[in-house]
C-alpha cells in the first residue's frame, strides 16, 4: 500500500486531502524540548530534593534537631513566595529560553559558592539564593512544554516534564548521602552546582519556541508549518493589550485553537497582515495562544490579577495543591528519619527506600497525567484520586504497620506514587484553567501561594516531632488536612460537572 503526502494548503475539503494511516509528527522538535525541560527541572532541584535524604549526615555534621533540618528545606522555598510571581510575569513577556536558563544558572552559582559555606547559617543563606533561581524552573518549564503540545497530548507531556522533580530527587537520594558521608556536606553542594550548571547550559542552548501554523488544519490533513517564531523576541513585540482591557465590542476568542487564528469577520484578509514594523514571525500567534490571548499589559493592576484566584477551577487547584505539597514536604523532611528511628533501618537502606519512593513519584506523574488526557471526568479526577490514596497511606503509617521495615517501605513507595505523582495532572489542569493570555502569571500565582505551605510545613512538622517525640501526630495532621481538602474539592468538582451536564 502506498502512502501519499501533501499539504492542506489550497485544499477545499477534507476529502481532497490524501490521508496516511500514521500521520507524521508535525512538530518533532517538541520531544527535544520536553527532554531538555525535564532534565533542567531535575538539575535545578537536584540538591534541594536531596536535603531530606541527607537528613542523618546533616544532623550529625551540623548538630541539628528536626525543626532546624526542616528550616533548611524552607529556606530554599522562601524566595519563590514572591519570585514565582515575578517569574510568571517575566514568562508572559520574554522568551522562556532566557528566563529559565538564567534562573538555573543562578541555582548553579549559588550552590558552587555555597561549597565554601562554613556552617548552618551560611547554608541557609545559600539556599535562599538557590530558591531565587529555582523560581523560574517550575512555571517556565511548564509553560514551555504547554506551548509545544496540543491538549490531547498535553497531560502526558506535562507529566513527563514534571517527573523531572522526583527524578532529581531519586538521583540526589542515591548520590548525595554517600557524598556527604564520605567527603562532607560541602561536596554535596559542589556536585549540585555542577549538575544545575549543566541543566542551565542545555536549556539555553537547545530551547526554541514552537513554529506556527501557516494554514488552518483540515481534518485528517497533515499540518503545514510556517517559519518558527523569533527566538529572542523583544518585550515590545509581545506587549499586546490584556484580554481584560479590551472594549466590550472587541471580539474575544478564548476557546479557539492556535490554528484557528483567522482574520476577524469584519476585516479583510489584507488587514490581517503583520504591521510594517514587525517581522512576520512576530505577527503570527504562538501555538498556545489565540490572538485574544495576548500577554497582559504591564499596567494591569495587581489586584485585578489576584482576583483570578476566585475562579472556581483555580481555587480548587490552589486548595488541592497546598494540601498535597504539604504531604510531599512531610515525606521529604520526615521520611529518612522515620525509617531510621522507627523501623531501625540503617542510613543506606533508608536512602534506598526514598530513592524507590522518588522513582515511584516520577512514574506517578507520568501515569496519572496520561490518565488525565483520557479521563471523561476531567483532569482533576486523577488529582482527587491521589489525594484519597495519600490519606490512606499516611493513616497506615500511624498504625503498627508503619513500624515494620517492609511495610513502611511499601507505604513510602505508595506515598511516592500518589503523594508526588499528583503534580503531573494537577499542573496540566492548572495550565488549562488559567485565563487566556495569563498562563505564566496564573502558574506563578498559584505556585507562589502553594509556597506558603512549602515553607511552613517542614519546620512545623519537625517541631511537632521534637515536642511530641513521635511521628504519629505529624502523619495524622497531614492526613486530616488532605482529607478535608479532598472533600471540599470533590464537592466543587461534582457541582461543576452537574452544571455542565446536558
Amino acid at each position: 500500500m502506498s502512502h501519499h503526502t501533501g499539504t492542506a494548503a489550497g485544499r477545499g475539503s477534507a476529502s481532497a486531502v490524501p490521508r496516511s494511516p500514521i500521520a507524521p509528527d508535525p512538530l518533532p522538535y517538541r520531544w527535544v524540548v520536553l527532554g531538555i525541560a525535564t532534565f533542567t527541572q531535575a538539575a535545578s532541584c537536584f540538591f534541594v530534593q536531596g536535603i531530606g535524604a541527607m537528613a542523618v549526615p546533616l544532623q550529625h555534621a551540623l548538630h541539628l534537631d528536626t525543626a532546624r533540618l526542616g528550616l533548611l528545606l524552607s529556606a530554599s522555598q522562601l524566595v519563590p513566595l514572591a519570585g514565582l510571581l515575578v517569574a510568571g510575569e517575566l514568562l508572559d513577556r520574554y522568551n522562556e529560553r532566557w528566563v529559565v536558563g538564567i534562573g538555573a544558572g543562578v541555582v548553579a552559582l549559588g550552590l558552587l559558592g555555597g561549597s565554601l559555606a562554613q556552617g548552618y547559617s551560611s547554608l541557609l543563606l545559600v539556599l535562599l539564593v538557590v530558591g531565587a533561581g529555582y523560581s523560574t524552573a517550575q512555571p517556565g518549564g511548564a509553560k514551555s512544554v504547554a506551548a509545544w503540545f496540543d491538549p490531547s497530548r498535553r497531560g502526558l507531556a506535562m507529566g513527563i516534564r514534571q517527573a523531572g522533580l522526583p527524578l532529581g530527587g531519586a538521583l540526589a537520594a542515591a548520590v548525595l548521602p554517600a557524598l556527604a558521608a564520605s567527603y562532607g556536606w560541602r561536596a554535596a553542594l559542589l556536585t549540585g552546582g555542577l549538575v544545575a550548571l549543566t541543566g542551565a547550559g542545555l536549556f539555553t542552548a537547545l530551547y526554541r519556541r514552537p513554529p506556527v501554523l501557516a494554514t488552518p488544519p483540515v481534518l485528517g490533513a497533515p499540518l503545514v508549518l510556517a517559519a518558527p517564531t523569533a527566538p529572542d523576541r523583544s518585550p515590545s513585540a509581545s506587549a499586546a493589550p490584556c484580554a481584560s482591557d479590551r472594549s466590550p465590542s472587541a471580539p474575544a476568542v478564548p476557546d479557539r485553537s492556535p490554528a484557528d487564528a483567522l482574520p476577524a469577520p469584519d476585516r479583510s484578509p489584507s488587514d490581517a497582515l503583520p504591521a510594517p514594523d514587525r517581522s512576520p514571525a512576530d505577527a503570527l500567534p504562538v501555538p498556545d495562544r489565540s490572538p485574544a490571548d495576548a500577554p497582559c499589559a504591564p499596567s494591569a493592576p495587581l489586584a485585578d490579577r489576584l482576583r483570578m484566584l476566585r475562579e472556581p477551577s483555580l481555587a480548587k487547584a490552589l486548595l488541592s495543591g497546598m494540601s498535597m505539597v504539604s504531604v510531599h514536604g512531610g515525606v521529604g523532611v520526615l521520611g529518612a528519619l522515620f525509617l531510621h528511628d522507627e523501623t531501625r533501618l540503617a542510613t543506606g537502606p533508608a536512602a534506598a527506600v526514598l530513592v524507590a519512593a522518588q522513582v515511584a513519584g516520577m512514574l506517578g506523574r507520568i501515569v496519572l497525567a496520561a490518565w488525565s488526557d483520557r479521563s471523561r471526568a476531567g483532569r482533576y479526577r486523577p488529582v482527587l484520586t491521589a489525594m484519597v490514596a495519600a490519606v490512606a497511606g499516611l493513616t497506615a503509617l500511624t498504625t503498627p504497620l508503619g513500624h515494620s521495615p517492609v511495610a513502611a517501605a511499601v507505604l513510602f513507595v505508595w506515598l511516592g506514587f500518589f503523594g508526588i505523582g499528583w503534580y503531573g495532572p494537577w499542573i496540566a489542569h492548572l495550565a488549562e484553567a488559567a485565563p487566556p493570555g495569563r498562563t505564566g502569571f496564573a502558574l506563578g500565582l498559584v505556585m507562589a501561594v502553594n509556597q506558603i505551605a512549602v515553607i511552613l510545613v517542614p519546620p512545623a512538622l519537625g517541631l511537632l516531632r521534637d515536642t511530641t517525640h513521635s511521628f504519629t501526630p505529624a502523619w495524622a495532621a497531614l492526613a486530616a488536612v488532605t482529607a478535608a481538602a479532598a472533600a471540599v474539592t470533590a464537592r466543587s468538582d461534582r457541582g461543576r460537572r452537574a452544571r455542565t451536564a446536558p
